[in-house]
């Protein structure tokens, strides 16, 4: 039997590791140290697919037989990028204009394996209905849920559900930052089995 390569996270996000643990493959996280600045004039959904690209390139340098899942979340207003706000008062404004609005969350999702030449990115959107907001609700929330590190501020897989009219995906976590789906299309063609954990059940 073949050996399998090792897979590696190229992500120190809580978010992305949990999502691939529900696999239950054994893999390591490993921070990318890229820049994720917008080039000028770069779309929002391009941004994600070059920073989920880079972020997978840069640790597959690092492991060139590893088979490396590098991925990015980019929140589109009206074709204009959103990012983590990172502070509440940012947090506070993304909401606010938000509110009563849709916005698309484009999540991409890059796998390489560099010793066999295998590289791919594939991009999850999902589109996504705020309620009309009130100033006390946004501040309720994001006292109790602090998600300053979200793009768009808006966990979905927590209280922050309650802010949404409406998601529409074919992906259904890439809203939580991992679009397991395409992840697991692109391990299988990477030469990695997705249900390999389950014939050790």
């Amino acid at each position: 039997m073949p050996i399998r390569p090792a897979l590696i996270l190229a992500s120190t996000s809580r978010y992305r590791a949990e999502l691939l643990g529900r696999l239950r493959l054994a893999f390591i996280a490993e921070a990318p140290g890229v820049d994720e600045a917008p080039l000028p004039g770069e779309a929002p959904a391009a941004l994600a697919c070059r920073l989920a690209r880079e972020k997978a390139l840069a640790v597959a340098a690092r492991h060139p037989d590893a088979v490396v899942i590098g991925s990015d979340q980019v929140a589109d207003l009206d074709g204009r990028a959103i990012g983590k706000p990172l502070t509440h008062d940012r947090a506070v404004a993304q909401l606010q204009t938000m509110s009563g609005r849709e916005a698309t969350f484009h999540t991409a999702v890059s796998v390489v394996r560099l010793g066999t030449g295998f590289e791919r990115t594939l991009l999850a959107p999902v589109v996504v209905r705020f309620r009309a907001l009130s100033g006390a609700e946004i501040e309720r929330y994001l006292r109790a849920e602090t998600p300053y590190d979200c793009a768009g501020s808006a966990k979905c897989e927590t209280s922050g559900i309650a802010l949404l009219e409406a998601i529409h995906s074919d992906d259904p976590t890439a809203l939580v930052g991992l679009p397991l789906i395409r992840t697991c299309a692109l391990l299988r063609e990477a030469g990695i089995d997705p249900l390999a954990a389950a014939d050790r059940a």
